[in-house]
């Protein structure tokens, strides 16, 4: 049955909760997706530098994992297991051991959680405070780690935050967060001086790449001087892998060329390798001291998830392809992104990543937002980050061709040219008209924010 664009989105708006947000920013119905491609209703393929907010970071439907969930389902694989003992969870734990943690030494042991990144912070969280008897949080500022109770009180922006989230955190600046400011050394401070007013804390919780709050990038050093300063005083050091980790930053461990070794790890978003719901707490063997059923969870045991994951790490973690393809393609991004800075200085504050998770800095919120819209009218898929949201976050799939990159970086390119020859920008927080889809690439007003037909 053919229905109309209107028809096509008025049902979302009319029945789905208006807590959606990713839909308000790409007004169009989604249908199948392969590789670094989504494709909608029209067969319309986009490029996408989104890679589902970091979790398909081996782009969609990848060959290899398909069939393996495929000939699981076909041959009656369990699916709903709790946490009871199954070949899916044993293939996956056997795997991982020996193709990630045992060649980067790490002993961890590893918890099932349930299977959503906040899930797994939670479970990190709770862990710690029942290992130290300690009950204070250190998160930093502009830090994300969920959208929970405990998750919520750990975040840095106070329009995540909400009345009632967990009152036990102290937020420290993260690196670089105050020009002149010496982080670790003050932290020292708090944590010696009996005066300072702040507890010793159960543990500290960051990114090593902050994702949601701008692509911050912590040095090496600041995390081996935190890793100095949490083990010299019994404080547990959590890194928080869910968007930086499983390759994001071209490294499996987005911590491992610091050469520090975190008491706990949180992963989820692409440890399946399939977007499906998957989360993993790695923790120092001393430190698993749960009675059983402690932190429990109906879906902490989800089969197809351990059976995508399982050849995920075959697939592209068995030796080092994966690694020089990113390496490969991150020179492309760098050359580019020195381009982008010279020839649009005025409007770009700063460009910092690892790996393939970058972000553009702009002085002008409105301008990164009417950048993102200009880069939708090309189909191409890529969102904003940040305190305000003005840096543009490139996060395209790890295994993306060298030529799908550059095309999108050249809508990147051509969206920002076009969006500065029209000079006019307005509210960066208002709403794509979501019935009014360019179709093709037209000359865009940015005066409403709204897309019109050629």
């Amino acid at each position: 049955m053919d229905i109309s664009e209107m028809d096509e989105l008025g049902v979302f708006a009319d029945v789905e909760s208006s807590a959606r947000s990713y839909c308000r920013s790409f007004p169009v119905v989604f249908d199948q997706a392969q590789g670094s491609h989504l494709y909608d209703l029209k067969g319309q393929a986009y490029i996408d530098f989104l890679s589902c907010a970091g979790s398909v970071n081996y782009g969609h439907n990848p060959k290899a994992v398909k069939a393996a969930v495929i000939d699981y389902l076909q041959r009656d694989g369990i699916q709903a297991a709790l946490d009871m003992h199954s070949r899916a969870k044993q293939e996956f734990i056997y795997n991982f051991r020996k193709i990630i943690l045992a060649p980067r030494a790490l002993p961890y042991k590893m918890q099932f959680t349930s299977p959503t990144g906040t899930s797994v912070v939670e479970s990190a969280v709770k862990l710690a405070r029942k290992v130290t008897g300690r009950r204070h949080i250190v998160a930093f500022t502009n830090g994300f780690h969920g959208m929970s109770n405990t998750s919520l009180g750990l975040t840095g922006n106070r329009d995540n935050r909400q009345p009632g989230v967990d009152p036990y955190v102290f937020r420290m600046p993260f690196d670089g967060y105050l020009e002149g400011l010496d982080s670790i050394a003050y932290f020292e401070r708090l944590v010696k001086d009996n005066s300072s007013g702040m507890d010793l804390p159960a543990a500290v919780i960051l990114e090593t790449i902050q994702g949601e709050g701008g692509i911050n990038v912590a040095s090496a050093e600041f995390l081996q001087r935190l890793r100095q300063l949490t083990a010299e005083h019994g404080i547990l050091l959590i890194v928080d892998d869910i968007q930086a980790g499983c390759g994001r930053t071209g490294t499996f461990f987005s911590f491992e060329p610091s050469g520090i070794t975190p008491d706990m790890v949180c992963l989820s978003k692409s440890l399946s390798g399939y977007g499906l719901p998957f989360a993993l707490l790695l923790h120092r063997p001393e430190l698993d001291q749960w009675s059983p059923g402690e932190d429990n969870g109906t879906f902490r045991g989800n089969t197809l998830a351990f059976v995508a994951a399982t050849k995920t790490v075959q697939e592209f973690w068995s030796d080092d392809r994966l690694v020089k393809h990113i390496q490969a393609n991150e020179a492309q991004l760098k050359e580019w992104l020195a381009e982008v800075t010279e020839r649009f200085a005025g409007h770009i504050k700063d460009v910092r990543g690892r790996g393939l998770f970058y972000g553009i800095e702009f002085h002008d919120p409105a301008l990164a937002a009417a950048v993102m819209r200009a880069c939708f009218a090309r189909r191409l898929i890529i969102e904003r980050c940040g305190p305000v949201d003005q840096v543009l976050k490139l996060m395209p799939a790890l295994t993306i061709s060298s030529e799908t990159l550059q095309a999108g970086l050249a809508s990147i390119f051509d969206a920002m040219q076009q969006v500065l020859e029209q000079g006019k920008l307005s509210d960066p927080d208002q709403d794509v008209d979501p019935l009014v889809f360019i179709n093709g690439v037209a000359p865009v007003s940015y005066t409403h924010l709204r897309a019109h037909e050629t």
